[in-house]
């Protein structure tokens, strides 16, 4: 990264009209590099490979007269009861009267009932005409037949649904209980992935619970669609290449030499920055061998693929970030041509441990339909359009399954009914046109309206404003650490954004909506989670800066938690008075 130019106004001066050393950045980026987190280098290659967690001293445990080995295992044990503590707030938000209202509410009137009849034959079947209505209080039995129904998405999201059905029935509780749960564990995800990234158990814990009160992932945790469950399987595929990221550098770092003092170098030598240089054939030469969690990061974006589609972007952008990631490791060993080491030895093997791995993952969430034989479309390579052509020497089963899949692609790219809750993706980050997914006007005495004038009861898809509004300007800051300050952190939290928002772009004439962009809320909270960190200040500032930063991101924080608890009755369906769910009503767009 460079030596970070002094602050002083005399340093500064000499800086001009010395000259420049070779390689050192551009002007313009030294002097940027001044508003962000003073950069200093570490002279050991170990540290900078795999940096320490801030509370892995174990200092304030000692303040306490708590002994070294005491304090390495309650250090331990503090980075999961905070977490802990965060999701279990925002499982008893979740849970909490989870099966009002207590009817079909929107798109369940697609999952919930797909679910249970995976449950019933394996694949999705027809359901009467009346279904909706009378789901609730009767069997739903008496209103599925086995005749297969054309179904536009994969199965493993409505296979997850079926799974609380299973559990508590076919009622609104029951087709809910499973969302609300991965609800419930993305938050504590993005507390332990925020810890990581972050190198702070606080910030973390502030990410998590920035995700527990968002609105939109609020209100998705209790609606059985399909998006939450996308958006817990990239948070999990992310949180494993994390864990993957630390596990191979470590590995990179443990294969170094280790010279005086105890630091990583391949000699006594140093290069132009004081910094100690690492066995350059390490970098180049070790192989990383067998990494589980990035298998295991293939298997979550296959099942996010294997619910929706949308998946697939995410496992085309963790696969790339994933070998920059290997890239950036070989170079800080030491490697002299680190990008050709990356794809010589870890190309192959990453695209095997995800692409290869998600796309079995895929084939195996069919297995229903492939197990059965009354699923849509699943004799087709038995027809005689199907007899033809020159693939016919494959199984039936695939071919029929390739044919459908190739339908439902024509269906996807070809949607454009028009629906009075779309919007475009430009407007999505200001919650430019959130979507109702239930609404009411009881009068009073009826469904606990008490309000003379009537009331209003909805269910509305909207981020918490504040938190959203907030997130722009953190998207904003994340850009500029990871552009002019070649910061990883930066750099993934974008990509988690940018894999969830920017594809829907390409689909501008199609019918889409705004309860798409729940998949990237987690990033949006680990960015809003990294900018109040550089509000509050870094280490070593003084108290009065220190001060000052940590009231003005409580302050904003106090002020998210506010507007989502001022929301919350437009989150739950709760009868309100006609003019106060007016007064929620903050633009002709979001009624």
């Amino acid at each position: 990264m460079g030596r970070v130019t002094s602050d002083t106004t005399a340093t500064d001066a000499a800086a001009q009209h010395a000259p420049e050393p070779p390689g050192a950045p551009p002007v313009w980026q030294r002097r940027l590099r001044r508003f962000g987190f003073p950069a200093r280098p570490q002279t050991d290659v170990r540290a900078r490979l795999v940096p320490a967690f801030p509370e892995s001293s174990g200092r304030l445990w000692a303040a306490f007269g708590v002994g070294p080995n005491a304090a390495i295992r309650l250090t331990r044990w503090s980075g999961w009861l905070g977490p802990l503590l965060v999701a279990l707030f925002a499982g008893v938000l979740r849970f909490w009267n989870l099966g009002s209202p207590r009817k079909v509410i929107f798109d369940e009137t697609y999952y919930p009932k797909d679910a249970w009849s995976l449950l019933q034959y394996g694949y999705e079947g027809t359901w009467a005409k009346n279904a909706n209505d009378a789901l609730v209080g009767h069997p739903p039995q008496l209103l599925l037949s086995p005749e297969h129904s054309y179904v536009v998405h994969p199965p493993m999201g409505k296979w997850l649904i079926a799974v609380g059905e299973g559990l508590f029935g076919m009622n609104p509780f029951g087709w809910r209980f499973m969302v609300a749960l991965l609800g419930t564990l993305s938050v504590l995800l993005v507390c332990r992935i925020g810890r990581r990234l972050m190198r702070s158990t606080a910030l973390g814990c502030l990410a998590g619970g920035l995700l527990a009160v968002d609105g939109l992932h609020f209100v998705m945790s209790r609606t059985a669609l399909l998006d939450l469950i996308v958006m817990f399987w990239v948070v999990a595929a992310f949180g494993c290449l994390l864990v993957d990221r630390d596990r191979t550098r470590a590995r990179l770092a443990a294969a170094l030499p280790v010279g005086h003092g105890g630091t990583s170098r391949s000699s006594e030598a140093e290069n132009g920055e004081g910094i100690a240089r690492p066995d350059e054939g390490v970098g180049d030469r070790l192989r990383l061998g067998w990494r589980p969690w990035r298998i295991a990061a293939g298997l979550c974006l296959g099942l996010a693929t294997a619910t929706k589609w949308n998946g697939l972007y995410y496992l085309a952008a963790f696969a790339l970030m994933a070998v920059l990631w290997d890239v950036a490791a070989r170079r800080t060993a030491g490697a002299r041509h680190p990008f050709r080491s990356a794809v010589r030895r870890d190309a192959v093997p990453a695209f095997g441990s995800t692409v290869v791995v998600a796309l079995a993952t895929y084939l195996a969430s069919w297995s229903g339909w492939i197990a059965t034989k009354g699923g849509y479309y699943r004799d087709w390579a038995t027809s005689p359009e199907g007899r033809t052509g020159a693939w016919t020497w494959l199984p039936d089963w695939l071919r029929s399954l390739w044919h459908y899949q190739t339908e439902v692609y024509s269906f996807h790219t070809g949607l454009t009914t028009p629906h009075a809750y779309q919007s475009n993706p430009w407007s999505w980050l200001v919650l430019g046109r959130p979507v109702s997914y239930f609404y009411e006007d009881p009068k009073v005495g009826h469904d606990g309206c008490t309000a003379a004038e009537g009331c209003a009861r909805e269910v509305l898809a909207l981020g918490t404003p504040l938190l959203w509004w907030a997130a722009c300007f953190a998207l904003l800051y994340v850009l500029y650490r990871w552009l002019f300050k070649r910061d990883w952190r930066a750099g993934a939290i974008v990509c988690g954004v940018a894999a969830g928002y920017l594809p829907w772009f390409l689909y501008q004439e199609r019918t889409i909506f705004l309860f798409y962009a729940v998949v990237f809320v987690p990033f949006l909270c680990l960015a809003l989670a990294m900018m109040l960190g550089a509000i509050v200040g870094p280490p070593g500032s003084t108290e009065r800066r220190r001060t000052i930063g940590a009231v003005g991101a409580g302050v904003l924080v106090l002020l998210i938690a506010w507007n989502f608890i001022y929301f919350y009755p437009l989150y739950t369906g709760m009868p309100i008075p006609k003019s106060a769910w007016h007064h929620r009503m903050w633009f002709d767009t979001w009624v």
